[in-house]
């Protein structure tokens, strides 16, 4: 089950580090990929979503958008977001973002998917770094 999954699979911090280890691995051309959204409640996957998801989604902008220690300290605390376990009832599709955060690096961060309007009023965004 996932909640195994989640308590084996370490804080938030220990996602980063995975992600700083991956990190030399982009000089070979390795494109490392962590897939997800910034909505993931499958139970409010409609458009009773809209408040928490926005929110949380408006947080996460904020954290991405920050100098890159500032992020890494807002995503290691991403559970005293607005709407935290609203969006993300399991962290098991969050958790790619923190490999991917760690192996950017300092790169800034780059929003390349946003939709307010996702299954009826879902907001969700995506980004990518370099």
């Amino acid at each position: 089950p996932v909640v195994n999954y989640i308590e084996k699979a370490g804080t938030p911090q220990k996602h980063i580090d995975i992600g700083r280890a991956l990190a030399s691995l982009r000089d070979e051309g390795v494109m490392i990929i962590g897939s997800g959204l910034s909505y993931h409640n499958l139970r409010a996957f409609n458009a009773s979503a809209k408040i928490p998801s926005e929110a949380f989604d408006a947080w996460l902008a904020g954290a991405m958008a920050a100098e890159p220690e500032v992020r890494r300290e807002q995503v290691r605390n991403w559970e005293q977001a607005p709407h935290a376990r609203a969006s993300h009832p399991q962290e098991d599709h969050l958790v790619p973002l923190f490999v991917a955060i760690g192996a950017a690096g300092d790169d800034a961060a780059t929003r390349v998917y946003h939709d307010v309007g996702l299954r009826g009023g879902i907001t969700a965004s995506s980004y990518r770094f370099g």
